[in-house]
């Protein structure tokens, strides 16, 4: 199963944060979505995390791609084979498992190929049809005694990973004719190389050995002589006996060969996070099937994908809270499965879902608010830590109620809610805006995206931050700072228009920093100070008098 996160905007305010945890237990105590996490796309700012240790929740995880991984759908389980292994164990492998190609490691885990079902042919397969060559396998003796389950009674075998040339010879004619073929080894200055295959013919076995070849191997199970066998060792030459018959035995020395002789050296990787849809564009004209995943820390594989993997990849499920367009969502969004928005702004943007979902909007202070009547509504009381994290949800959004967005409802839910956190909301707020001011202590970044919100808005790509602070005296000494850092903002982006409102929330009054083309700055509605700074008193609410005041700018600017 996919996972299920609710999350808020980009630069994410208290109430983005809080309604996400909210609605996430609210899911999760209704069995609706058990598993569902609250998210977050952004930091956290000072008094957002005040609130969350006042509360005892963990902040949520921080997600900043919801694009399906690889990590979402590789198989953990791999049927692999080593450098070493023979052309049989991997044969025997892949046949079992039904599959065509797998990986190989070397020694220490270290994955070094690929090795393709038709790969495997060319062990079985002479390079050559013509001459020697045909005759010729490259191939350890220990591992091809290992492959015929042969007895070795002669000559010591060299290690496994030794592995030399030798030439077959079946010791199926006559005697004279086999003797003419060694004689022709022997004047050649190969027959060190040769292996003889025979049955129970104990003549043809001497004369191998006296002529020096490499093995002798006696098939059918057939006895061998004391004789033969002291005559062997002396000599130097490996004897092996094996149960099967010549033909069969013949055949399955090449079964012995390794698979590091024909497997693929290059090939492609992918790692765990690698969105899918990327992936699936890089791979569209390879020919590689199976994708080994590896861990970019270890360098070891962890498991596999293949390309019918990509086709329909499982979605991550999100549930949207204080947000209802892509400009200021997650990254990935437009690949994600969308099963619930529940926010309090304007309709805007290009959301779109590929069924129908649950969508909840109303014009009323914070999404907390809205959170919190579906506690109320289902019968469910919070926990008293999700409680106090609506509670400043509300609180931050509203100033306490005292904004020009705020409703008779998040007067209710304010109260309601405050009886399970147990706090007296006004001191609540007290302590929660006397938390850390941005002005003084803030750097100008994290003063322009603590609550920062992007927007499409008549053609032009807009950025409007907020900061609350009890009292505005810290700004004249940043303000060249701040507005410095705004117009980077602006080039970096390619926003039309940038603007950063500093909230006196005692005082109800903003200052407005606004950095853009003049069309529209010309006609913003508010006091102009200078070119950029703006007056703007009983101006507290982003949603209510901001935006509309820049919105009806940019109509105009036109």
């Amino acid at each position: 199963m996919s996972p299920f996160y609710v999350i808020g905007h980009k630069n994410p305010d208290t109430d983005a944060i809080c309604s996400a945890i909210g609605h996430a237990a609210l899911l999760r105590a209704t069995g609706e979505q058990p598993t569902a996490m609250a998210a977050r796309c952004g930091e956290v700012s000072q008094r957002t995390a005040w609130v969350l240790q006042r509360a005892g929740v963990a902040q949520p995880s921080l997600i900043t791609d919801v694009r399906a991984t690889v990590g979402m759908i590789y198989h953990p389980e791999v049927i692999k084979v080593t450098v070493s292994d023979t052309f049989l164990t991997a044969y025997r492998r892949m046949l079992a498992a039904k599959i065509r190609c797998v990986p190989v490691e070397d020694k220490q885990g270290n994955l070094c190929g690929l090795l393709r079902y038709f790969d495997l042919l060319k062990l079985l397969l002479p390079e050559d049809t013509e001459g020697i060559s045909v005759r010729t396998v490259h191939v350890s003796l220990a591992k091809l005694a290992d492959t015929l389950q042969a007895q070795s009674l002669g000559a010591a075998l060299p290690p496994p990973e030794f592995e030399e040339d030798l030439i077959l010879l079946v010791g199926a004619s006559s005697q004279a004719a086999i003797e003419k073929r060694l004689k022709i080894a022997t004047l050649d200055g190969n027959v060190g190389k040769y292996m003889v295959i025979c049955g129970d013919r104990p003549i043809i076995q001497r004369h191998a050995i006296d002529r020096g070849v490499r093995v002798l191997l006696v098939t059918g199970e057939n006895p061998v002589t004391a004789d033969i066998l002291a005559h062997a060792s002396r000599h130097g030459v490996v004897l092996l006996r094996c149960h099967q018959d010549t033909a069969s035995a013949s055949t399955l020395i090449r079964c012995s060969r390794t698979v590091r002789h024909v497997m693929e050296q290059t090939f492609q990787t992918v790692g765990p996070t690698e969105p899918v849809s990327s992936l699936r564009k890089r791979l569209a004209s390879s020919e590689q099937d199976l994708l080994p995943v590896v861990d970019p820390a270890s360098g070891k594989m962890i498991g596999f994908i293949t390309k019918s993997d990509l086709i329909d990849p499982p979605r991550v499920r999100l549930a949207l809270v204080d947000h209802n367009e892509y400009a200021q969502a997650v990254t990935g969004i437009e690949e994600a499965e969308i099963t619930e928005v529940i926010d309090h702004h304007r309709l805007s943007g290009n959301l779109v879902s590929r069924e129908p979902i649950r969508y909840l909007n109303e014009p009323v202070g914070s999404t907390s608010t809205l959170v919190a009547r579906k506690f109320f509504h289902r019968q469910v009381a919070p926990e008293a830590g999700v409680a106090l994290c609506l509670c400043a949800g509300i609180i931050s959004d509203t100033l306490c109620l005292t904004s020009p967005t705020t409703t008779p409802i998040d007067h209710e839910m304010l109260a309601w809610l405050a009886e399970f956190a147990a706090i007296q909301p006004q001191a609540f707020a007290e302590e929660f805006f006397g938390v850390g001011s941005l002005i003084v202590t803030g750097a100008a970044e994290e003063l322009l995206n603590a609550d920062r919100k992007e927007f499409t808005e008549e053609g032009f790509s807009v950025s409007i931050s907020q900061v609350e602070e009890r009292g505005l005296q810290g700004f004249a000494a940043r303000r060249q700072e701040l507005e410095a850092a705004l117009r980077a903002l602006m080039t970096t982006r390619r926003y039309d228009l940038a603007v950063l409102a500093l909230t006196d929330i005692v005082g109800h009054h903003s200052l407005v920093l606004a950095v853009g083309q003049e069309a529209i700055l010309a006609k913003i509605p508010f006091v102009r100070l200078d070119d950029a700074l703006f007056d703007a008193p009983g101006v507290v609410s982003r949603k209510k008098q901001l935006f509309p005041a820049v919105s009806d700018a940019l109509h105009h600017a036109r």
